[in-house]
């Protein structure tokens, strides 16, 4: 079965995330964010799967051949992609510089400040930085250096020392962390010259007050390093001890992990690099060579000139057309079922429906999965006043969320102490849906539930950047295996019996085989036979082999896939019925959506569940089928904007896919953006 390697299809995406940056259609400072991306993507990808691949190479051969693949030849393989695409990385932001300029911005290093400004960041120099450093030496009496997760390091070289008594030694090594927290950010805006504007990033800043800080030396070398560890937990597989601590120790654990890679800049002198080998058990197989800068995430932080053509224009969320701006959301979802479509309506819906939950005297329950929450929380202000008023609140908690596993122990903290009843899942499960219930004691003293199904987090800050589908129900069939999924939840052995929702992991891919099964079994019949896909990754070998026989026996599949994408599209034989796309664009594609002709009764399901491994065996996930027509053909409407774009989309082999000959240009985010603001306006006629 012919596939592309995960990692590899993995850097596709990341390459996609390139291409935004080098567009000039995207706004200037947009374009910046995007390396921003790009970069923090790229960290994250050597601490967990490059450093899983060279975890891999240490097993002992016999184990080794058991993998299938050689670990040492994939990484060789991705490693040779990340250089490729690090290159064009530094050709990208180096073409950025001259745009920068035309716009009158300035982003300048030592060697070009004139010798006004160099005084002024000398001033700014003993003014805000001096008193921030604390160089360490790398001498003899150093036996061990142990450098930060994803820190910026400055080395210094001394030499030529002054005539100074005692004399000091003939050449010395130092590193010192850059202070960027502490500073307030990575870069200094120096004062404006007329219409002109000038940024210096805080190395230089340092740079230029190197010789006040070595004052014993003549010369004074400057380079940068930064190291990214080792991010997997390394959490036991059975359930024994207190879960908790486990997570508590894997996370102190982490900040030790080994190291996953070192970016050095070109310039940094051999003997540099050979004492922070030395001191710190980094070998040459750890070592990149990187730019004068690293950690291009911070340009997040890159000084905002307050131009509206710099960004993305505004796109303030649109009100809701079904639900009401105040009043009872409840009584709303108690008559008929709303779909949310995030960022572009609001997700300030989930947190009023919270918060009145919260209020409500007829609530008696409330439950809720929480996997990444903000770090101001909303959502758990709210569950802690339903907590605190006396309702039973249950949240399954998943500890196991990288690298919001701190935050998520500080909320449930909270949670317990306010009375909440706070479930923790084993090691080997994940809980990824994304399920709300609240209990009401309605009028006639009947309990009644309330639902929210979600592709994406209960978390107002990525609702903002996240394109997702959520259901506000009160259709019983829904609610009562909703609360049978919770039911699970809290004693993780009773299976529910599920007549609607798709679960995982012991329904899910079930399901889902003997739905492609059925549109299998119409296309021999010579009937009508399609899957539409929209999701984040296909990754599981078993289900791309399933789309494999479904092509071959005539079904036509479209993937819309923003990620990870193992399957080949295209390919006589077995995949020639099978195309795929990919958007990328000012917000991320989150929302998965699987469409199945079934006999021209399409079935709509939305999940939270992507096509991998380890999201339908070892996470608990839920698909949940759109029932209300008008809904089923407001998410299709959606789906075959991103089908149709001809702007942001890309084709398997990542590239762009542009309108025909007398084709309009069609922007699905835009497109939909529109769409859904005249809603409401539509409804009402």
């Amino acid at each position: 079965m012919k596939t592309l390697s995960r990692d590899l299809s993995w850097l596709r995406f990341n390459a996609r995330v390139l291409q935004e940056a080098q567009c000039a259609a995207v706004p200037l400072l947009e374009r910046l964010k995007f390396l921003a991306i790009f970069s923090s993507n790229l960290d994250e990808f050597f601490k967990v799967r490059v450093a899983t691949l060279r975890r891999l190479t240490k097993l002992k051969k016999k184990t080794r051949a058991k993998l299938g693949e050689s670990p040492k030849r994939q990484l060789r393989e991705v490693l040779a992609e990340v250089a490729r695409q690090q290159e064009e990385f530094g050709t990208t932001f180096r073409e950025l510089l001259p745009e920068l300029n035309r716009r009158h911005i300035h982003l300048l290093n030592e060697a070009e400040l004139t010798d006004k400004q160099r005084e002024w960041t000398v001033r700014y120099f003993r003014d805000k930085v001096q008193d921030l450093l604390s160089p360490v030496v790398l001498d003899d009496g150093l036996h061990h250096l142990f450098l930060k997760d994803q820190a910026v390091y400055l080395t210094f070289l001394l030499s030529k020392p002054t005539a100074a008594k005692p004399k000091p030694a003939a050449e010395r090594v130092l590193l010192m962390e850059l202070p960027t927290r502490r500073h307030g950010g990575r870069f200094v805006r120096l004062p404006d010259e007329g219409d002109e504007r000038y940024v210096l990033f805080l190395d230089d800043v340092i740079r230029m007050g190197a010789s006040e800080l070595f004052p014993a030396y003549k010369q004074v070398e400057v380079n940068a390093i930064k190291l990214s560890r080792d991010a997997e937990l390394d959490i036991e597989e059975e359930v024994s001890g207190d879960l908790m601590e486990k997570i508590r120790s894997s996370l102190a654990k982490r900040a030790t992990g080994f190291p996953a890679r070192l970016l050095f800049d070109p310039e940094i002198p051999k003997e540099v690099l050979r004492a922070i080998k030395q001191k710190t058990g980094i070998t040459d197989e750890e070592l990149v060579e990187g730019s004068r800068y690293h950690n291009f995430r911070d340009f997040f932080g890159f000084p905002d000139f307050d131009e509206a053509d710099f960004h993305y224009p505004a796109w303030p969320a649109l009100p809701h057309p079904t639900l009401p701006r105040t009043g009872s959301l409840l009584a709303a979802i108690g008559l008929r079922d709303h779909l949310l479509h995030l960022p572009y309506q609001s997700f300030d819906y989930v947190t009023r429906l919270l918060r009145e939950a919260a209020a409500d005297p007829r609530v008696s329950a409330v439950s809720i999965t929480l996997y990444r929450v903000a770090s101001k929380s909303e959502v758990v202000k709210a569950l802690l006043k339903a907590a605190r008023r006396g309702k039973q609140v249950t949240v399954v908690m998943e500890l196991k969320a990288r690298f919001d596993e701190e935050s998520n122990l500080f909320w449930a903290d909270k949670l317990q102490r306010a009375g909440a009843h706070v479930i923790f899942t084993p090691p080997e499960l994940k809980v990824h849906s994304k399920l709300l219930l609240i209990a009401r004691r309605e009028a006639d003293e009947t309990t009644r539930e309330y639902a929210y199904f979600s592709t994406g987090n209960f978390n107002e800050s990525t609702a903002e950047l996240y394109t997702d589908h959520g259901l506000f129900t009160a259709n019983a069939e829904l609610t009562r295996e909703a609360t049978a999924v919770f039911g699970y939840l809290r004693d993780q052995t009773t299976v529910p019996e599920l007549a609607q929702l798709l679960v995982a992991p012991f329904g899910l891919r079930s399901s889902l085989n003997a739905l492609i099964d059925y549109e299998i079994k119409q296309a021999k019949k010579g009937r009508e036979a399609y899957i539409i896909l929209k999701v984040n990754a296909v990754e599981d070998e078993a289900m791309i082999c399933k789309l494999y026989d479904a092509s071959h026996a005539g079904v036509r599949v479209e993937l819309v896939v923003r990620g990870i994408g193992r399957l080949v599209p295209g390919q006589p034989g077995f995949s020639e019925n099978i195309s795929q796309r990919g958007i990328v664009d000012r917000f991320l594609e989150h929302s998965r959506v699987y469409v199945f002709a079934h006999g021209g009764e399409e079935k709509v399901y939305v999940s939270s569940a992507d096509w991998m491994t380890r999201n339908l065996n070892r996470r608990v996930e839920v698909a949940f089928p759109i029932l209300d027509d008008a809904l089923r053909a407001e998410v299709r409407h959606l789906l075959d904007l991103q089908r149709q774009d001809n702007v942001k989309a890309r084709d398997f082999e990542n590239n762009y896919i542009l309108p025909a000959a007398g084709e309009k240009p069609l922007r699905a985010q835009e497109a939909t953006y529109a769409w859904l603001k005249g809603l409401k306006r539509r409804q009402r006629k």
